[in-house]
């Protein structure tokens, strides 16, 4: 029972000391795709250990098990795990992880099915507000400009993917500025922002205790649109993208003492107009292409069509 225990404790010991390490970083505000990255694989490695504990304790309990795993391995690997003195503890190990893994996969349904509902409840609100015109197609990605008093864009995933603007935001953004509204939401459809989002809330409600879920649902919000800022700011500039977050969200007060929802939008400008020097500029180039070879979420989303279908 080493093995499993040993396993189990470089999870918890991730899962603790992970998020406190990353809040100290001084970093990830300046690599918000590095952070992404390096927040979900410490995700991934606390997961894999739990399903690699699950594995070997049930190899442990379970003759029958223990054949699947170790069928063709050599007979000094088995007796190295010492899977004869696990005890009775190995069967109960096995089982209770077992259902933590069967919980994650339920939470991860049920927040993806709220998620499809929520986008039905809009869809199905965007043809009352703006029905397609005879002959024009119903699927593909489509621009869909809303009459509204509150400037707002956004980013409909799903398989005819639709970016939402109000004429408010076209009348109050203005050229580039515009674009680079656009170019945002567009960076969190590219990068599948919404599927990070969608496993982030999955893991959180589904672990409220555990540190490292919580932590990664709320970094998870606040990298994704740091992300995408820089995105924008790679084709129109920093304070064209600036510009262009305090002309969205000047009129709903995140700019005064009080809190409000959009409280980062303040920390998001004042980020964009302090520029970095030239060679922290480039060690960030070369850091963002590194990472953004091996996101963790959107490749499993790329490479898995159920994954895009449930999208």
């Amino acid at each position: 029972m080493m093995v499993p225990a040993a396993l189990l404790l470089l999870g918890a010991l991730t899962a603790v000391l992970a998020p406190r390490l990353l809040a100290r970083a001084d970093w990830a505000d300046r690599e918000p795709v590095v952070a992404l990255w390096v927040w979900q694989c410490v995700v991934a490695a606390v997961l894999l250990c739990c399903a690699l504990s699950m594995t070997l304790s049930a190899a442990a309990a379970w003759q029958a098990v223990r054949g699947h795993v170790f069928g063709s391995a050599p007979r000094a690997v088995v007796e190295a795990y010492a899977l004869g003195a696990a005890g009775h503890w190995a069967a109960a190990t096995a089982v209770v992880l077992a259902c933590g893994g069967l919980w994650s996969a339920a939470m991860l349904v049920r927040e993806v099915s709220r998620a499809r509902l929520r986008r039905r409840h809009r869809k199905a609100e965007l043809l009352v507000r703006a029905p397609l015109l005879p002959g024009e197609e119903t699927t593909g990605e489509r621009l869909v400009v809303l009459e509204g008093e509150r400037p707002e864009a956004w980013w409909l995933p799903g398989a005819a993917p639709r970016l939402v603007v109000t004429t408010a935001a076209l009348r109050r953004l203005k050229g580039r500025r515009l674009d680079a509204l656009l170019a945002h939401e567009q960076g969190h459809a590219q990068a599948r922002h919404d599927w990070l989002l969608h496993c982030s809330a999955a893991l959180a409600e589904g672990f409220p205790q555990v540190p490292v879920f919580a932590a990664f649902r709320a970094e998870m919000h606040r990298l994704v649109e740091l992300a995408a800022d820089d995105m924008a700011s790679r084709r129109f500039g920093r304070l064209t993208t600036a510009l262009a977050l305090v002309d969205l969200n000047e009129d709903r007060g995140v700019f005064g003492p009080s809190p409000t929802p959009q409280a980062h939008v303040p920390q998001r400008v004042d980020r964009l107009l302090t520029p970095p020097d030239r060679l922290t500029a480039i060690h960030r180039l070369r850091l963002t292409a590194a990472a953004a070879l091996i996101p963790v979420v959107p490749v499993l989303v790329t490479f898995v069509p159920a994954l895009r279908v449930l999208g």
